[in-house]
């Protein structure tokens, strides 16, 4: 897909690849995308408290928009800790700046408003909440995101019209008690032992095995340099996983209840405060047939594919929490990603990338074309 006036999709790729930012301070990024849109014909707005921006072109409804997550993770590269666009998020950007350039080109084909946002923090769960108080989807009627997969998941060249994403909870708990000397175990509880204890617990939590789920500690600090101390307080974090809202929320209400019983059992205060969130994908099945015509017209049936299930998850599906009239779906990417998401090294096949574009670029005009 080529674009008069405008860079490659690899050489913007090259450039927001090389050039990674965490969430919130993804500055330089809106100021690289802002300069792209100032070569277009489409209005651009930015934030004065923070990153990201939102381009529209055209008028009245209906009113489509496309969401790229902007921000990179920070993590050890090679014994650094830096920011490192290992989960996809430069090629996102890429592929729907290069979207909104030949949509911007084939103008004549379409009416209604396009709006294409690109949001910061997704990393962290906050960015599409921020973007919704902000009001960027209040009058959207469909929205589109998209997401590289892994080759575990589709083959490059591959597409599927819907990503199953499952919920997401993080939790932070804390057991409150006192330390008490190593010859006296009589004199205080084991932190230890209570965490240990937790543990068992979460692992007998029962709810619908039809319906994929966990709930596990994923670190736990207690104790100290003296070997001779029975250590009363530890700090503890649990990452719980659902495929729907319905048996996340079960579980929530399962692990606050164990967590209760463990510190009644024993006298000693275990608190678990939610930290984070993210919502399970509701998928409108009129959004991800529009994606589906895109796939059938760009790539042809071999390429379609269904929808994918992960229990990873993302903050896009905030935008629907929040907005239940919005018709929403992602676009799931098979490029052959490897070893796999969020990995230090992360590689995939960047020919992928312009025909997602083509099939964001026919989905769009499904929706708005004349």
């Amino acid at each position: 897909m080529e674009n008069k006036g405008h860079p490659s999709i690899g050489k913007i790729y090259k450039h927001l690849h090389d050039h990674p930012e965490i969430s919130w301070h993804e500055n330089n990024t809106t100021d690289y995308i802002e300069r792209l849109l100032g070569k277009t014909s489409f209005r651009v707005q930015r934030f004065n408290d923070c990153p990201g921006v939102v381009a529209e072109l055209g008028q009245g409804k209906p009113c489509v928009a496309i969401r790229a997550d902007i921000d990179a993770l920070w993590q050890e590269v090679d014994g650094e800790f830096r920011a490192n666009h290992s989960c996809g998020h430069d090629a996102h950007m890429s592929i729907v700046l290069h979207t909104l350039f030949a949509l911007e080109e084939r103008r004549a084909d379409w009416k209604g408003t396009l709006r294409v946002i690109f949001q910061p923090a997704e990393e962290t769960i906050e960015g599409a909440i921020a973007m919704v108080e902000k009001g960027v989807v209040d009058d959207v009627d469909y929205l589109f995101g998209l997401h590289l997969r892994p080759i575990q998941e589709l083959r490059s060249g591959e597409f599927s019209p819907a990503i199953q994403h499952g919920a997401v909870r993080f939790l932070e708990g804390r057991i409150e008690g006192e330390d008490a000397h190593g010859a006296r175990p009589h004199l205080n509880k084991n932190a230890i032992e209570l965490g240990a204890e937790l543990v068992q617990l979460l692992n007998n939590i029962h709810v619908d095995p039809m319906v994929p789920h966990s709930a596990k500690v994923t670190s736990f600090h207690s104790g100290g340099k003296s070997t001779n101390i029975i250590p009363g307080r530890a700090t503890f974090s649990i990452d719980v996983r659902a495929q729907t809202n319905e048996v996340m929320d079960e579980l929530m209400a399962k692990i606050k209840s164990a967590c209760h019983a463990l510190s009644n059992l024993h006298g000693t205060g275990v608190q678990v405060d939610e930290k984070a969130q993210v919502p399970a994908a509701v998928i409108n099945e009129e959004a991800a047939s529009y994606l589906e015509q895109g796939i059938l017209k760009v790539r042809g049936e071999d390429a379609l594919k269904p929808a994918i299930q992960t229990t990873g998850g993302d903050d896009f599906h905030f935008y629907t929490i929040r907005k239940p009239e919005l018709k929403a779906s992602m676009l799931a990417v098979g490029c052959d990603l490897q070893p796999g998401l969020h990995h230090p090294h992360m590689t995939f096949d960047q020919s992928a990338m312009p025909d997602a574009s083509r099939v964001l670029v026919e989905t769009v005009i499904g929706v708005l074309g004349n």
